[in-house]
């Protein structure tokens, strides 16, 4: 069996840690160097059911997307919510590694899974990397779809695709208007709207808008906008980081057991539709 370390170097190898933003918290938060690793589980999220997920399973190390402390912290007492989850992990010998903005720009990366999930292909990085000389890293991905649907028939299908939550996918256009090219962008994505209106793709899918910058992006261009949740826009990275560890895995001939988590950790839990009336409607395509 591979040493934590070794697992590290691989993941690290995936996803350089100097590539994540400044401000991000990224890498190994607990977790012996020498300690043999043969189960490894991913998740979105290093909340309290995924670490007793993780300890159910017997799990040596849980990678997850988000950070566990993302701001300075002073305690890690087990009377704090996250203190409890890294005495969980520890007193279980249960290692976390975070990889967050390093894995967003990665090639593949978060955007790439997400584009797999929705059966799109990938044309380009929305906001290229300016140090990747192939051009291919970068946050986002500018997306072609195999056939053009409506903007209706295009969130139906982000929706079966997508893991299911209670937000499920909020849209701001025309239901009926053609999408044949996409922006994609795992995570929270308002922030890329000036990139999204320079690529002039007919839609961008992503999560947590706002209502004044999509107010304020729909009154710039007529551009459909698809809101999805966070944990479900970034979900399928753990799907496509799995397959990787394995890969490599395979190719040092380590045996590992790689894991997705299934635990549902949007913190949303139930969604109540607003009544139809003669200047809204809750639906796409109900009658104005």
């Amino acid at each position: 069996m591979p040493r934590l370390s070794e697992v590290i170097a691989a993941l690290d190898a995936l996803w350089p840690a100097e590539r994540a933003e400044q401000w991000d918290a990224v890498g190994t938060v607990c977790g012996d160097p020498a300690a043999e690793v043969s189960r490894v589980l991913f998740a979105v999220d290093p909340v309290q059911d995924v670490a007793d997920e993780a300890v159910r399973l017997g799990a040596d190390l849980l990678v997850t997307h988000h950070p566990l402390y993302l701001r300075g912290t002073t305690t890690v007492a087990a009377s704090t919510v996250k203190g409890r989850v890294v005495h969980d992990l520890i007193k279980n010998d249960v290692a976390l590694h975070v990889a967050h903005t390093n894995a967003d720009t990665a090639d593949p990366g978060v955007s790439d899974a997400l584009a797999g999930a929705l059966d799109l292909r990938v044309v380009r990085p929305l906001v290229p990397d300016p140090t990747d000389e192939h051009g291919r890293r970068g946050l986002g991905r500018i997306c072609e779809l195999e056939h053009p649907l409506t903007l209706s028939e295009f969130a139906a299908h982000a929706a079966r695709r997508l893991p299911a939550t209670a937000q499920g996918v909020r849209v701001a256009g025309d239901p009926d208007a053609p999408i044949r090219t996409v922006a994609v962008s795992g995570g929270s994505g308002d922030s890329l709207f000036d990139a999204v209106r320079a690529a002039g793709v007919d839609a961008f899918l992503t999560a947590d808008l706002r209502h004044h910058p999509v107010s304020e992006a729909r009154a710039e261009a007529p551009l459909a906008l698809l809101d999805a949740a966070h944990w479900a826009t970034e979900w399928p990275w753990c799907e496509l980081a799995a397959a990787q560890l394995d890969e490599i895995s395979d190719r040092h001939g380590w045996n590992l057991r790689v894991h997705v988590s299934k635990t549902v950790t949007d913190p949303w839990t139930a969604h109540a539709a607003s009544s139809p009336s003669p200047r809204s409607s809750s639906t796409l395509g109900a009658p104005n």
